[in-house]
């Protein structure tokens, strides 16, 4: 079971634009440092749209082979096309990844029919266990709780858990109930993480802990040890960098965040740009009065 802080790892680069591979060991070294369950490699903030498919591989190769063992790896291997997704999670696989976050197909917009089979496709072939990841906002679909309980019902050593990144919390305690505890319920929302885990969550694959692992960790932790009091004080220190990491389109504010405190080179590739000076100067003085650079 999957329990914890996980983190969604950024892929720095270079001012040439290739993979910073420096660089990326090094925040993976912060990462276990700092407490972190497991590197989350390509996935949104990983800026996955936009790397070629030998990229993708090759940053979830040098992940393995950073981690070594010392935490969980859960490669983003998702798509749209059910046979390219099958063909990343193999070669993550391969690879020696720990399991597989697997977002809704999007811009296609499948019926929760088709949800259902290609994520049955990918549980059977891909050779990892998935981790499904639901986030309308930016697939355009959403997945039912029906379709779930039939994936995990039907794939149980397959399916193991999800990312649910709706922008509510409003089925948590209802997934609890009808997925059973063995289920991992991941927030994938950094603000909604501590209400999410009053529910029965299990933790977080956070942007923020790219910023703050040991402070991320440390809530998730005590949050699971049942201590809510001195969990939520963790929670309203980190709130202000919660919110000022998506005053623009994630992944932006996270590598500009960490281009200031001197981690990576501040290197996007479009379409994704530079920060408006506002919103930067706004997120600088956020993570100098909270400590965080």
């Amino acid at each position: 079971m999957y329990r914890g802080a996980y983190t969604a790892i950024v892929t720095p680069f270079t001012a040439e634009g290739a993979i910073d591979e420096t660089a990326l060991q090094a925040l993976i070294e912060a990462q276990i440092a700092g407490g972190i369950d497991g590197i989350v490699p390509c996935g949104t903030t990983g800026e996955s749209p936009t790397l070629s498919h030998e990229e993708h591989n090759r940053v979830i190769e040098l992940v393995v082979k950073f981690v070594a063992g010392r935490c969980k790896v859960i490669a983003g291997t998702g798509s749209n096309s059910t046979a390219e997704a099958i063909q990343l999670t193999q070669e993550a696989q391969r690879m020696g990844a720990d399991a597989t976050l697997q977002v809704a197909p999007y811009y296609n917009k499948p019926t929760q029919e088709g949800l259902y089979q290609h994520f049955r496709a990918i549980a059977e072939q891909g050779g990892l266990p998935i981790i499904i990841y639901d986030i309308p906002g930016r697939t355009g679909v959403g997945i039912a709780l029906d379709t779930l309980v039939r994936l995990q019902k039907d794939l149980p050593q397959q399916i193991i858990g999800i990312k649910e990144a709706t922008g509510t919390t409003e089925r948590i305690a209802a997934m609890r109930a009808q997925l059973g505890n063995d289920f991992s319920i991941l927030s994938g929302d950094d603000s909604l993480t501590l209400p999410m885990m009053s529910l029965g969550a299990d933790g977080v694959i956070s942007v923020a802990s790219n910023v703050a692992p040991s402070q991320v960790s440390e809530m998730v932790h005590t949050a699971l040890a049942g201590n809510f009091t001195q969990a939520r004080e963790m929670n309203a220190r980190l709130s202000p960098l919660f919110k000022d990491l998506f005053i623009e389109t994630n992944p932006i504010p996270v590598k500009a965040a960490l281009a200031i405190a001197g981690r990576i080179q501040e290197i996007y590739r479009l379409p994704l740009t530079p920060m408006a000076a506002a919103n930067r100067a706004r997120l600088e003085q956020t993570l100098r009065s909270g400590g965080f650079v």
